[in-house]
């Protein structure tokens, strides 16, 4: 069985599926920026282990033998899933695998946007960080205390909550229904934006939640508030986000998701001061690719025995 796994691996990861080829499983490593490579190899692939770059229907047009894509992570808005039904292609994903991950990158973007993280490592490798401005003093926060609104409530949240609730967070949901089984309060979405202190996105894309967070919504949330988001950059209106923070009018953000990726240099976001910024890291942590290589092999072996696939999408 002919695998394509479409990233840069590290050695380790790349040492890791090599062993596979000893059951029967070829795994080849693909950096998503090698056109050519890719090129080559989809066309003769089994399975397409699939990380963020598009899976278009181009894509599955050039992988004639292609009866698989896995999805490494949760969201599959990725993915054509047209054109994979349409030719026969079974899509899963891995619900759960990158939770733990997201929901610790989750926190530590909170506590480096209320505590200015960036400026401050910066001051200190300029030499500056025993003669900050005392302006900053004004805007150093802590986020126990705070009510903190998540807007979704999937795997990702539920970890959240209790952690959350430890710091001494008063903490709030919303989500399509309410959760009978959910710890903590239910509200609508712009009740919680209006409400919460620090707001943090769990949603997936989709084209009911594309740009839910709009100009107008961003304009309900508390002067001086913090905004996360972990989920996906298409949720949010980016140019409207910019402006409530080069404006003041919103706190701080962290940021690991954005309109488009990679994010041009110009933007203005790498200018503003109140902001931290990754690069779509959240789910990246070596338990991430324990639990997700697991499962996807486990699909490998199901697809070549003809029993049921785990996480089935379609």
């Amino acid at each position: 069985m002919r695998v394509v796994l479409h990233f840069a691996a590290g050695p380790a990861l790349t040492e890791r599926v090599g062993r596979l080829a000893a059951e029967g499983i070829d795994v080849a490593v693909c950096p998503e920026n090698d056109e050519p490579l890719f090129t080559a190899l989809i066309a003769e692939a089994d399975v397409l282990w699939h990380v963020l770059k598009p899976v278009t229907a181009a894509t599955i047009q050039a992988a004639p033998r292609m009866r698989l894509i896995q999805k490494i992570g949760v969201g599959v808005n990725t993915i054509d899933l047209e054109a994979a039904r349409a030719h026969g292609i079974a899509v899963c994903n891995l619900p759960g695998t990158n939770a733990r991950a997201v929901a610790e990158l989750t926190l530590l973007l909170m506590l480096a946007a209320l505590r200015h993280l960036p400026h401050l490592h910066a001051a200190v490798r300029e030499g500056k960080g025993w003669a900050l401005e005392p302006a900053i003093q004004d805007h150093l926060g802590e986020l126990g205390g705070r009510t903190v609104g998540l807007v979704g409530f999937g795997a990702v949240p539920r970890i959240l909550v209790p952690i959350l609730l430890a710091l001494g967070c008063r903490v709030i949901y919303t989500a399509r229904s309410v959760k009978p089984d959910a710890p903590i309060h239910y509200r609508s979405l712009d009740d919680l934006l209006a409400e919460a202190e620090v707001v943090s996105l769990h949603l997936p894309l989709t084209p009911q939640t594309e740009t839910l967070i709009t100009a107008e919504r961003l304009a309900r949330m508390r002067p001086g508030s913090v905004f996360i988001n972990t989920a996906r950059g298409g949720l949010v209106d980016q140019a409207a986000l910019t402006r409530a923070l080069a404006s003041g009018r919103l706190g701080a953000a962290g940021l690991d998701v954005f309109a488009h990726e990679p994010v041009d240099p110009s933007d203005q976001l790498f200018r503003l001061e109140n902001v931290v910024l990754t690069p779509h890291v959240a789910w990246l942590t070596t338990g991430t690719f324990d639990r997700s290589v697991d499962l996807a092999v486990e699909n490998c072996r199901r697809l070549r025995s003809g029993s049921g696939l785990l996480h089935r999408v379609i």
